[in-house]
């Protein structure tokens, strides 16, 4: 991990990778769109960045098998401890995406929030040679919704993020720039999502610049009154209400297109 950006390296952290479970989940029409995507034989996957496995769990239910890669040991260990994590064809591989062992032809590779942390030229470089003829790179991002609190809680965020280039409209695949080359997008419906008030805050601090392990004890204690205050109008009965919507975007390493 140390050769990581610093605010990757916080991924490393096991308070950081067990506070992943309180974010919000894929709705379920990502995987049919990602099972639509994977179209070569074998029907293989590999998921880069995959943290506690997130989508490569549920992936591996739907296709031959899965090669999850993260650099984290820690977002490994709760992955396998996670619904579906010791699924007999997910394999868990630990090491960075550029470089770890791989041995595809992939029909689909994958990612969540996770590309902007790698080195995208020897990525997807590496993809291509991985990469079943025909096969593309997905990428998801997801979240909630015209949260009516959005600015109240930017606000509070804004505050108290250790990272100074913190952007609220952060999109993974706008950073991929000339490396990478779309050919589709697919966003899914609205599905409904509650959650208790003090697990909507630990999902914030599972991000890089929110991690506790960037705060002291006082600075998170506050951080949770404020980010409370700030969708408290919206909670009832101690519990927050949303919508979570994901895009999917997909196309393949420039390289591969020309």
């Amino acid at each position: 991990m140390n050769g990581l950006p610093r605010f990757a390296r916080v991924f490393g952290h096991q308070g950081v990778a067990e506070a992943y479970r309180h974010r919000p989940p894929y709705p379920d029409q990502v995987f049919a769109i990602l099972g639509r995507l994977a179209t070569a034989v074998p029907r293989t996957v590999l998921d880069l960045g995959a943290g506690e496995g997130a989508l490569a769990r549920p992936l591996a239910s739907i296709v031959e098998r899965v090669d999850a890669v993260d650099v984290s040991a820690a977002m490994i260990a709760v992955g396998r401890s996670r619904p579906g994590g010791d699924a007999p064809n997910l394999r868990w591989i630990h090491g960075p995406a550029e470089t770890a062992g791989a041995d595809g032809p992939y029909a689909l590779a994958t990612a969540g929030a996770s590309l902007h942390w790698m080195d995208l030229a020897p990525l997807m470089a590496r993809l291509d040679a991985v990469l079943a003829p025909g096969a593309q790179l997905a990428i998801v991002e997801h979240g909630a919704r015209d949260a009516p609190w959005r600015e109240r809680l930017d606000a509070v965020i804004e505050r108290y993020s250790r990272n100074p280039d913190h952007d609220p409209a952060f999109s993974v695949v706008n950073v991929l720039g000339e490396t990478f080359r779309r050919a589709g997008m697919a966003e899914t419906r609205p599905v409904p999502f509650r959650q208790p008030v003090a697990d909507f805050v630990e999902g914030l601090h599972s991000t890089s610049a929110l991690a506790r392990e960037h705060m002291d004890a006082r600075e998170s204690d506050a951080f949770g009154r404020e980010v409370a205050e700030a969708v408290g109008p919206w909670i009832r009965d101690g519990v927050l209400d949303m919508t979570v919507t994901a895009t999917v975007t997909w196309g393949v390493p420039a390289t591969r297109a020309r």
